[in-house]
């Protein structure tokens, strides 16, 4: 058998074994990520509490978090008081070298075998042991996933009799947090870290952008900011809970969150692209190396810094008067070696205070390049096998990197993909993120060439989705860097629906599958014109000369009344598909906003989680209703047609008023989905403003990436492409002309009441908003 065969059978033995029920699964008990080893008993189950008492073994000290998870945990979730000295005694206790890891693929055996520990059940209770506090933890965890409510009733819980022996197969499962275009209030971050801790992800990276105030560079700094003293409470809170809480920092490219401030721009690559950073510049460089020792100053007890290296196209491009790059690379050898050389004076202060500093060991590095890069970086990311051996022969370790959402939907990620039989404009391929993360950590070829510390999750903000909507795929991603390939992705998340929500959740893969597929057809429903935006600079393949235009959603609207109300009603049958799909679309909208009530009335966990789902259903619910309404309208300005041909014109002005208080609902719908995802939003988000704490917001768009809540100051970038549709304020405006012309001259009342399309209602438009 050839090694290309034997790989695939390899492959596809896994593949099949992945499908298999697990043995927890089989017996009725959950817990995400799976256990490696797992070994049941057969009988009656244990019952647990609701009396229960704690022991701490040797090496447990009082202080330690997973005591205090555990007694947490077990009231929050299920009621019980705190331990007693009668019932369930659960027994924990760290002794070195007593868990023995199995088979795992990361190097850093240490590290894997601090996070092992072994959970035991007997008629006598649990005990967890483990070689370090953070496996003990992990066994906590384990432990509180498993307990299930009891047949018998009095509050008893059930557990498995039997053995878990567990590890991680990478060290390192760290997930990437977006708050580059709004800022998570501190307890919703501190709740995002215990989330984080309780799926065995032990890394949160966070891109504030500039929602963190910047000692180095205090321009730049946002009208709601993290202090230093916030961060660090974040930092020391995530360490409590074995989860390292990560700076993060882009360079050269995407920081037009500096480089639009009149200050730096200076520093740009290009004078007329604020995207790039001139990486030959000493001072542009020292800025960013700044706000790096900011960032690390309040992050006292951390490990890592995430220099995000991303999509660096125009490095080494750039020879005016500002920059020269272009001879620098040339000097060196390549544009790779000029990236390189801008990786380690960045990396290497950081190094030398004892961070690791992990970046994109992507475009425009080539092999040949590799060898200028410090040896003590981390790629945050396999790159094939024509790189990944060059990495680990020169040292850099590396992680697989995958996300849970993209640039490519609206609202929700692609956890269900969309029939092209259901689409207006079909599409070549789709992406299915939950199977293609979990596919990509658990079969990833690198793990046979690459020196692997860990996994990393991003979940991209870019088109503005509430970073609520990223749990699923952050905790069944993840799953597979402690154990990969194993359960089914099926299981996974069936799992985590009942580990998020609690055993009341009800019919939640539904729900998961019309979130998806709504945020689909959204996007879909609309097509695609010129923008009024500013033009981009350039794009992945190089720079735009002159700059390119770009696209927005734009949709066409039946034609106002001629004189006499003549009209061609022609919209309807041109647009019956769309209309036809809206129609089944909102009948599945119906069932998707009943789903999400009944289960905010049933689920015990994560409530504000589904109140974020109403918001985003009712945006999409909005559209479809628009929609639908814009085929009424076609419809009553036909009747208009008809009822003036047969010279009754009381009917034809009673169709009009209709079809005008129809645009008036359409704009009142969008302004209610708009001020009650506000609402919604703001519960975790601090206000999207122009101004506040005196600091002003700069908005200016960046010259390269469309990033889609950049567009508006505020949250109407939800809405957005309503607004900017402002043909339909003057398409209103002709049909109220048409209508008080033809009644003028039939004696019938004026409509006195001018509409304007811009009017938001208590969500006023901010300057800057709409095309600007």
């Amino acid at each position: 058998m050839s090694l290309k065969s034997l790989a695939f059978a390899l492959l596809f033995g896994l593949c099949l074994q992945a499908q298999t029920l697990s043995k927890l699964a089989a017996s009725g008990y959950t817990v995400v990520p799976e256990p490696q080893d797992v070994e049941l008993q057969p009988g009656p189950d244990l019952r647990f509490g609701p009396e229960w008492s704690l022991q701490a073994g040797p090496g447990v000290n009082s202080a330690d978090i997973a005591l205090e998870s555990l007694r947490d945990l077990l009231k929050e979730r299920f009621g019980l008081n705190e331990p007693a000295n009668s019932g369930t005694l659960v027994r924990l206790e760290i002794q070195p070298g007593s868990v023995t890891p199995g088979k795992a693929t990361g190097a850093d055996k240490r590290a894997i075998a601090d996070q092992a520990y072994r959970l035991e059940t007997s008629p006598a209770g649990v005990t967890i042991t483990a070689n370090a506090p953070e496996g003990l933890f992990y066994g906590v965890q384990t432990l509180v996933q498993l307990l299930r409510p009891g047949i018998s009733q009095n509050g008893a819980l059930s557990l498995p009799l039997g053995r878990i022996i567990d590890w991680p197969d990478l060290p390192l499962r760290h997930i990437y947090w977006d708050d580059a275009h709004h800022l998570d209030r501190l307890p919703e971050l501190k709740r995002a870290v215990r989330q984080a801790s309780f799926f065995k992800i032990n890394g949160i990276s966070i891109k504030l952008e500039g929602h963190f105030q910047f000692k180095s560079a205090p321009a730049l700094v946002e009208p709601y900011a993290m202090t230093p003293a916030e961060y660090q409470e974040l930092t020391d809170y995530g360490l409590r809970y074995h989860v390292q809480v990560i700076p993060y920092l882009d360079g050269p490219g995407h920081i037009a969150f500096i480089l639009k401030h009149p200050e730096y721009a200076k520093y740009r690559s290009f004078p007329d692209s604020n995207y790039e950073l001139c990486a030959t510049n000493p001072e542009a460089v020292k800025l960013l190396s700044g706000m790096f020792q900011d960032l690390v100053d309040a992050n006292r007890g951390g490990k890592f810094v995430y220099l995000s290296t991303d999509e660096a196209y125009y490095i080494g491009m750039a020879d005016n008067a500002q920059c020269r790059e272009k001879p620098a690379a040339e000097a060196l050898g390549s544009v790779g070696k000029l990236l390189a050389q801008f990786v380690a004076t960045v990396a290497n202060p950081l190094h030398e205070q004892g961070r690791t500093v992990i970046f994109w060991g992507e475009y425009p590095l080539k092999p040949a390049d590799i060898g200028s890069l410090p040896a003590h970086l981390i790629n945050g990311e396999v790159y094939g096998p024509e790189f990944d051996p060059v990495f680990r022969q020169r040292g850099i370790r590396q992680m697989i990197y995958t996300s849970t959402q993209g640039g490519e939907a609206r609202f929700f990620p692609d956890y269900f993909s969309l029939p092209n039989e259901r689409r207006l404009h079909p599409v070549p391929s789709q992406i299915d993120r939950l199977a293609d993360g979990f596919r990509e950590i658990s079969y990833q070829p690198a793990r046979g060439q690459a020196d692997l510390l860990g996994a990393v999750v991003a979940g991209w903000a870019d088109m503005g989705l509430h970073t609520e909507t990223f749990w699923l795929g952050y905790a069944t991603i993840t799953a597979a860097a402690w154990h990969p390939g194993s359960p089914s992705l099926q299981e996974s998340a069936s799992s985590f629906y009942r580990l998020f929500y609690g055993d009341g959740a009800v019919s939640m893969d539904r729900v998961y599958q019309l979130m998806s597929q709504q945020s689909h057809f959204w996007l879909d429903s609309w097509e695609w014109g010129t923008s009024a935006r500013k033009p981009i600079f350039g794009y992945s393949a190089g720079i735009f000369n002159p700059k390119h235009s770009v696209k927005d959603q734009e949709i066409e609207l039946p034609p106002a009344p001629g004189p006499d109300l003549q009209f061609d009603a022609s919209w309807t049958s041109k647009n019956a598909r769309k209309l036809d799909l809206s129609a089944a679309f909102l009948a599945e909208n119906d069932e998707l906003l009943g789903l999400l009530h009944e289960n905010l009335r049933s689920v015990s966990f994560n409530r504000y989680n589904l109140e974020v789902y109403v918001s985003i259903a009712q945006l999409y619910r909005q559209n479809l209703e628009m929609l639908r309404d814009l085929g009424r309208i076609n419809y009553l300005l036909e009747s208009a047609r008809k009822a003036a041909g047969e010279k009754d014109a009381k009917q034809a002005v009673e169709s009009l008023d209709r079809a005008l208080q129809l645009a008036r609902l359409i704009r009142q719908q969008r302004n209610t989905a708009l001020r009650d995802a506000t609402a919604t939003w703001e519960k975790s988000w601090f206000p999207r403003v122009l101004k506040a704490n005196g600091r002003t917001f700069l908005h200016d768009l960046d010259d390269v990436k469309d990033h889609v809540p950049d567009r508006t100051v505020d949250m109407s970038y939800l809405v957005l492409r309503e607004i900017a549709m402002t043909p339909f304020g003057e398409w209103v405006e002709a049909i109220r002309a048409a209508r008080n012309q033809y009644a003028r001259a039939n004696g019938i009342a004026l409509d006195n009441q001018a509409f304007d399309w811009l009017d938001l209602g208590d969500h006023p438009v901010i300057a800057g908003i709409p095309g600007e």
